[in-house]
């Protein structure tokens, strides 16, 4: 039953349901009375004893409600000048609404996601049921941060094997992914003295915003046709660690050049520096088998980061490091202040994926498919003069340069939009703006399949009508 009461001046609308309580309805009146300004701000409430009295309720009743409410900042009670309502005024303004993103594209054939539809669910689904019934109670408590033994074990074991990464479990330490990462390496190193860490230029623009929050300064390491210059790293004194990714440069798609390895680890060496491999698509290489990774030369000084963001889907947050041994120790203490540690039930089910083979096999039907796609799209953009595709047959994205005498990057992509078309930017991926080749950055791992012909038809007529 619901009642409308008239008390000290107020039209207080108490919900006297049974199932709701008097108390309920006591709080609910009053919370909306200050709300609405019905009670204004300074005004002195009335003593428990009377309100009761007034309300037919009990003193305890009226007692619970106000110290309810006070608790929450609507009333204040000061010993001695009873209970008054608090001016809301005073409080900050509400945070505005999140921002509602623009209309998703048609086509979205930006960089940086895979084909999320070839995600093994059912395999997982297996995986996941024959970990946890293997498993004891202890793998849903508060975990070790390095991450569950079942995936470093796996994770030494198959790294060794595809990447000729040399490491122990031990040595591995399992993150929310790269990003994570990246930024607990900055902070370790920064926290140990290192001021600058170089990067590639043109290279990701977010991951130079993780290491300058983590505190070094990021000092820009230029890339060519045979991926970064190490040579130029005697010109920075102050660097103590360099950010690569050797198997498939981001966004040029080169690899490193074997000269260039060399001199990278000789670097490392001579000046007790770090190196920092993202390798974060170097199983999908479709002209040959995968160069391995830069780790296997430099165990003592390259700290190897992977994820299965490229290889399952970034929704499962699961990355790892394999680390030199000096670092493993500063590295779990800064992530076991940071979150403590990663989820556990996707590290075992990811861990069984691994053991069982069905990750190798994943991944083979998933280099057969983006093979296929980065064919198709060199089909359909090689029939446009003035166009140039640039890096080697790996990865999920290419970069396309645009004629010098042709719109620019931005008119470009303003064109595509307007046809439902989202495409990446090499503009923003330098270190500073400057007289930079216009490119676009095409990444064909995206879209689900039966659209990703649509979409390149689409990106062909785009191009093929603004050059």
């Amino acid at each position: 039953m619901s009642e409308f009461w008239t008390t000290f001046g107020v039209d207080l609308y108490l919900e006297l349901d049974p199932a709701t309580g008097r108390r309920s309805g006591l709080e609910h009146a009053l919370r909306d009375a200050v709300r609405a300004g019905r009670l204004a701000p300074g005004a002195r409430m009335p003593s428990t004893r009377k309100l009761a009295a007034e309300l037919g309720l009990s003193r305890g009743t009226v007692s619970a409600a106000y110290d309810q409410l006070i608790a929450e900042g609507y009333l204040t009670a000061r010993r001695g000048s009873g209970t008054t309502v608090a001016d809301l005024t005073r409080r900050p303004a509400p945070a505005p609404p999140p921002r509602q993103d623009a209309v998703a594209p048609r086509y979205d054939l930006r960089p940086g996601s895979p084909d999320v539809g070839t995600f093994p669910a059912e395999a997982w689904v297996r995986s996941t049921r024959r970990a946890l019934a293997a498993t004891s109670a202890e793998a849903y408590d508060y975990g070790d941060p390095r991450g569950r033994i079942e995936l470093r074990v796996a994770l030494a074991e198959y790294l060794g094997r595809t990447r000729g990464v040399l490491a122990t479990p031990g040595q591995i330490v399992i993150t929310s992914g790269y990003v994570q990462g990246l930024a607990l390496l900055a902070r370790v190193l920064g926290d140990a003295g290192t001021a600058a860490i170089a990067m590639e230029d043109p290279g990701l623009g977010f991951h130079r915003e993780v290491v300058r929050r983590a505190g070094p300064a990021v000092v820009a390491l230029p890339v060519d046709g045979r991926g970064a210059r190490p040579d130029l790293l005697s010109d920075h004194e102050r660097v103590g660690a360099v950010v690569v990714t050797p198997a498939h440069q981001y966004p040029t798609g080169v690899t490193l050049h074997p000269a260039r390895r060399r001199a990278l680890t000789e670097w490392a060496r001579a000046h007790d520096g770090l190196i920092v491999e993202d390798d974060y698509d170097g199983e999908f290489r479709y002209d040959r088998q995968p160069v391995g990774a830069l780790q296997g030369m430099a165990p003592d000084h390259v700290a190897y980061l992977g994820s299965a963001s490229k290889t399952l889907g970034p929704a499962l947050r699961l990355g790892w490091m394999a680390l030199p041994h000096r670092l493993v120790e500063p590295v779990v203490d800064a992530k076991l202040h940071l979150d403590h540690h990663t989820e556990a039930v996707g590290q075992l089910a990811l861990a069984d994926l691994i053991t069982t083979h069905v990750y190798d096999r994943h991944i083979r039907a998933c280099r057969l498919h983006y093979r296929r796609r980065r064919d198709l799209l060199l089909a359909r953009l090689g029939s446009i003069p003035g166009l140039a595709v640039h890096g080697i047959a790996a990865g999920l994205h290419a970069m396309v340069t645009l004629p010098a005498d042709g719109p620019g990057e931005q008119e470009t992509l303003a064109h595509a939009s307007a046809r439902g078309v989202a495409l990446g930017s090499l503009g923003g991926h330098w270190h500073r703006p400057g007289d930079h080749p216009q490119a676009i950055i095409v990444g064909y791992g995206t879209p689900r399949e039966h659209v990703y012909p649509a979409a390149l038809d689409t990106l062909a007529r785009v191009l093929g009508g603004v050059l």
